[in-house]
Order: structure tokens, then sequence, then C-alpha cells
């Protein structure tokens, strides 16, 4: 007897399991039926076909199926006004008393003022303004606290840098409205519009650039042995969904920034999978953020105990995350990341050669 053939569902079912990860490269050697990746600096012609709980193997760029193709290949739009043709530095400032790294540095307004002057003069082209650890461990800080904490820098930082796009790293939508009033252009939400039903109308009618991030549990349970049956795949599929939920509420595509949320609930198993086939989240359709500085996992392989003695790796995975098409870098060490960036770019990608 002849099998009988898979109904419709089933078929899209199977298709919507399988993905694709371009292989980014880079430089002018390439072959004619190259497609760039993103509109950006890498391109691609083959990819990782990847089907979940099936393997994978190589195909050419032809046999990507056109609804991941125009993912992979439209050029993102700008960001609060920055362009994502190249990469792009976010200055990480935490106005918090708490944070892993620098948690109580930066508390003052004048100490922040001055740590945003420096992120800029050393190549930030945004800045991220947080008021509440997520570190591993961390408790949910109230709304009033968090509000003190960054409304007042945001606006210090407004007059100071009145070109200079702002961030407001927050999961409640009460200081996300505070900070737009204030300034900001950019909310970026380590829930993923997960933790507060209002976030997603705030950001929707504000207009503004939206990054949602994939965490594992809330901050304070998180790394508490963390497990995915495929953590490239999971993470995909999550962020996959939260996008839908934003478009569902009004906020487009072309405004939203995914962040795989590295040491958001993984274990450094995890997190180097992610960053290890990162290019994967191109098929989104949207900008990439990646936040590794300074993080545990950087320390456990780097044999660097202290988060500030971290840089050197910080910028190992910076690099990676560049070379596969990443837009926007979450760093602390700016100036160190941008040199790094800059000689990495003359030796990879030398002028007239994009």
């Amino acid at each position: 007897m002849r099998p009988a053939l898979p109904s419709h569902d089933q078929a899209a079912k199977t298709r919507a399991m399988i993905y694709y990860r371009p292989i980014v490269q880079l430089g002018a050697l390439r072959p004619d039926d190259a497609m760039v990746l993103a509109g950006g600096w890498g391109w691609f012609s083959t990819a990782e076909r990847i089907a979940r709980g099936g393997g994978s193997d190589l195909v050419p760029a032809s046999a990507i199926p056109a609804e991941w193709l125009a993912r992979l290949t439209s050029p993102r739009a700008s960001i609060a006004g920055i362009a994502l043709d190249r990469h792009r530095l976010m200055g990480i400032l935490n106005v918090t008393p708490d944070s892993f790294s620098d948690g109580g540095r930066f508390t003052d307004t004048a100490a922040a003022l001055a740590q945003a002057r420096a992120a800029r003069q050393g190549g930030a082209d945004l800045l991220d303004i947080g008021g509440e650890s997520t570190r591993p461990g961390a408790v949910e800080v109230a709304i009033a606290e968090e509000l003190r904490r960054t409304a007042p820098v945001i606006v210090a930082l407004r007059a100071d840098m009145p070109g200079m796009p702002i961030s407001i790293d927050t999961r409640k939508a009460g200081v996300a409205q505070a900070a737009l009033e204030a300034g900001a252009s950019i909310v970026n939400d380590v829930s993923a519009l997960g933790f507060d039903p209002a976030m997603a109308a705030v950001v929707a009618k504000a207009g503004v650039a939206l990054c949602l991030m994939h965490a594992q549990g809330a901050p304070d349970t998180m790394q508490a042995d963390p497990r995915y049956g495929d953590v490239l795949l999971d993470v995909f599929d999550a962020l996959a969904a939260r996008i839908a939920v934003a478009e569902a509420a009004g906020i487009a595509r072309a405004r939203i920034v995914v962040d795989p949320g590295i040491g958001f609930g993984k274990t450094t198993a995890h997190n180097l999978a992610l960053i290890r086939r990162i290019s994967l989240f191109h098929g989104l359709g949207c900008a990439i953020l990646i936040g590794a500085s300074r993080k545990g996992f950087i320390g456990v392989i780097g044999g660097a105990e202290a988060p500030d003695a971290r840089m050197p790796g910080s910028v190992a995975v910076a690099l990676a995350a560049v070379a596969q098409g990443v837009q926007i870098l979450r760093v602390h060490d700016v100036d160190e990341t941008r040199q790094a960036l800059a000689l990495w770019q003359a030796i990879a990608q030398p002028e007239g050669t994009r």
C-alpha cells in the first residue's frame, strides 16, 4: 500500500521545523550568486539547514525558502537614527548599587555623566541606562526606586549630549514611559514584554525601538539548573513568538532588535552554543544585539574571577559576533572593543572590499 501523503497542516509543521543559518563570510572574493547578509558587511552563498531533532547539512543559498531568504537579506532599518550597515557599540551605564560588574560606581548623576562622556569619547554609538540589576540572584526593584535612579541621569545625558541615542534597560512600563519622556528613544526589555503587560502599549504608542531579550526564568532563579531541548532552536523559537506578540501590539518588526540573552538562564555550554551559531538569528528579520560583556562564562573559560578583569575575553566574543553579522554589541569596555574591531575590520575588510 502506498503511504499516505502528509496533510497540508503536517507539511507546514515540518517546514516550520527547518531552520537556515547563513554561513557568513567576508571580503571581496565571493561568488556571483552570494547574498548580502541583512544589508551589512557579510555575505553568504551557503547555509546550514537544521532540522529540529534531525541533524543538519549544508545547502546553497538558492535552496533557502523565499521567506527565510527575504529575512536574511533585507537591510535592517535604522534604530533610533543609527544605521545598521556596520557594527555599533552600546555603552553600558548601570546606575545601580548591585550590578555584577560595576554596581555602585555610577549611582551619582555626576559620576554617571562622566562615565557616559568617557563611553562617547571611546566610540559608543548609543548608551544603555539601567536602574535595576538583572544579575543572577537579583531581586526586583520597586518602580519608584528605579525611576529615582534612572530619570535624572537621562535628563542630564540628554542635556549634555543631545545627539546621543539613549536606551532604557527596564522591564517596567512606568519606568520606560518616564525614560522616554526624559529623552530615551529605545526600550531594552530583558523580559521581552513578558514582565509588565503594559509595556507593549507604551512602546507602540511612543513609536520607539524595542529590544526583545530571551531569558529563561526571572533573575533571582534563572541560573538554577537551566535546561533546553536544543538551546539554539529553543531561543530562536521563543524570540519569534515574542516578535509576534510585539507585532500584534502594533510594534513594527523594523523597530525590533533581538538579543539571545547570553547568561540569562544559560550554562556556559548554552552560551557557547548560541554564540557559535548566532547567525541563525538573522532569520528573524531583525537586528541582533549581543550582551556578553564581562559575563561569568568568560571568567570561567578565560580564568578571570573578577568581572573587570574579563575585558580581553569580552572583546574576543565581540569579534566572533561581528564576524557573523551581529549589528549591536552591548559592552562595558567601549574603547578597547572599538580598537579591536578597527583592527579586525582593517584585516578582514580592507578598504574597497565591501
